[in-house]
């Protein structure tokens, strides 16, 4: 909705204001810098901007040295896109030299020559989709809290299936839990980009900046988030081999990882209610304690590998949970001393 309002009023707005008969590239300008996604519409605006200027710049040039037609497309557009790669501009820079240039030469080449019509249309598109936009902002916690939901389930998913595959001695289920821990990255970027993207409507949109506490700590949340899911890929993998050998497992370390999955969970709940006692801390600290009881039982290579991953998740999940660095690990010191 956002999107055709923006296209309708940035039509008529160029229209209005300069006088122009047919302003095709004012809505499309609104429509790029709006886009298909959420937040970010200010830095692609911009993009939009300048792209198009370099486009236009080019397209008109060309147009009055070589003509219009197939072969003059394919140089126009090479050439406005080889120049924007080289001043080292961001892929919707590109792409927007790329396109505005298109344009020029093929929609409307009766005005070939440089002129600034098409440029101040494209200027009164961007201006009226920042102007919809920030009118009428997103609700930037709901949508970091659905991306932070599967992040946060995904992890729990693969330490409760690596803590199964040790239990029951199965390959087959840690290497699943492996696949599974390899499939949270693209979730942790996106998570990564929506509070990017909620930043930049706080920053612009007085209706959003009241979110910017609550964007903050979910920020820190996410550099632990990122961490522990590193640190479970490496467990997964530490489990496939762990595993591969046929040795039992001692007890105690697949409950160790079982309470690292219910640290998981509890971070979820407690980052949509913060002031909620969820327990992230108390199950990270269990499974460190109990992680360093298992060495007692068997002190190989693979346990050792295991218990220290274990660690370094734990840290990681208490960290996100909102303690600093040299708490997290005091605590787990603490943890693991008495667990020995």
């Amino acid at each position: 909705m956002q999107t055709a309002v923006a296209a309708s009023a940035a039509w008529y707005l160029a229209a209005l204001i300069l006088g122009h008969e047919t302003p095709f590239v004012a809505p499309i300008a609104a429509v790029i810098a709006l886009g298909g996604t959420i937040g970010r519409e200010g830095r692609r605006a911009f993009e939009w901007i300048f792209g198009v200027a370099l486009g236009l710049a080019i397209a008109d040039l060309l147009m009055m040295l070589i003509g219009t037609g197939p072969v003059q497309i394919a140089v126009v557009v090479g050439l406005a896109m080889a120049v924007a790669l080289f001043i080292g501009g961001g892929a919707g820079f590109v792409t927007e030299a790329g396109v505005s240039a298109i344009l020029v030469i093929t929609l409307d080449p009766s005005t070939a020559g440089p002129t600034p019509d098409r440029f101040l249309d494209a200027l009164v598109g961007c201006c009226v989709a920042l102007v919809v936009h920030l009118g009428s902002p997103v609700d930037t916690k709901r949508m970091v809290e659905k991306a932070a939901r599967p992040v946060l389930w995904g992890l729990s998913l693969a330490l409760e299936e690596t803590a199964d595959a040790l239990g029951d001695g199965d390959r087959e289920k840690a290497e699943h839990a492996l696949r599974v821990a390899r499939g949270l990255d693209e979730e942790v970027d996106g998570l990564k980009d929506i509070l990017a993207a909620g930043y930049e409507d706080a920053r612009l949109s007085p209706k959003a900046r009241k979110a910017l506490g609550y964007l903050g700590f979910y920020a820190a949340a996410a550099d632990g988030i990122d961490l522990a899911v590193r640190n479970t890929r490496v467990l997964a993998r530490s489990a496939v081999s762990a595993v591969r050998g046929g040795d039992p497992v001692p007890e105690d370390l697949t409950e160790a990882v079982r309470d690292l999955a219910r640290s998981a969970e509890a971070l979820a709940a407690q980052l949509e209610e913060p002031s909620r006692a969820t327990g992230t801390g108390y199950f990270a600290l269990e499974a460190a304690g109990k992680a360093r009881t298992a060495l007692g039982e068997r002190n190989d290579l693979e346990t050792n590998m295991l218990v220290g991953q274990v660690r370094s998740t734990a840290v990681d999940l208490l960290q996100a949970s909102g303690m600093d660095s040299e708490t997290a690990t005091s605590a787990l010191d603490g943890a693991a001393g008495r667990g020995a």
